[in-house]
């Protein structure tokens, strides 16, 4: 069985209030976190929520990266879907991490259209510069 893409989904606890707070500073780490993966930058949408919280999707060439952010809480919730093997995840969320400052960290990571092909046959993705 073969698998088009690979999905984490990352628990950021007892984050700093402010760095996930601040809609720039969100932006600017997400972006950073798909370069240290490897990932090809399409387009990022971020949104800063009134009185606080910020959620936004950079869209990669290979899928996207995501994040909603409850700073109240100390909280955010991040996903990485990339495509193919070529795309460090693993560097991505440590970096996030790092910049968050989460304390802990519970990831989850998911296999998403496994396809039964056979033996043999090979997966085709996107070019990196689709």
């Amino acid at each position: 069985m073969k698998a088009l893409g690979k999905h984490v989904i990352a628990e950021f606890y007892d984050c700093d209030h402010e760095s996930i707070n601040n809609h720039e500073l969100v932006e600017t780490i997400m972006l950073e976190a798909c370069e240290v993966s490897g990932a090809t930058v399409i387009k990022p949408s971020f949104h800063k929520f009134n009185p606080h919280g910020v959620s936004g999707c950079v869209v990669i060439s290979e899928s996207h990266f995501t994040i909603h952010t409850w700073p109240e809480y100390g909280y955010a919730a991040v996903d990485v879907f990339t495509c193919g093997d070529v795309i460090d995840n693993q560097a991505a969320l440590n970096y996030m991490r790092e910049k968050f400052g989460a304390k802990n960290v519970s990831v989850v990571e998911m296999n998403r259209g496994v396809l039964n092909l056979g033996v043999g046959v090979e997966l085709h993705h996107k070019p990196v510069n689709a």
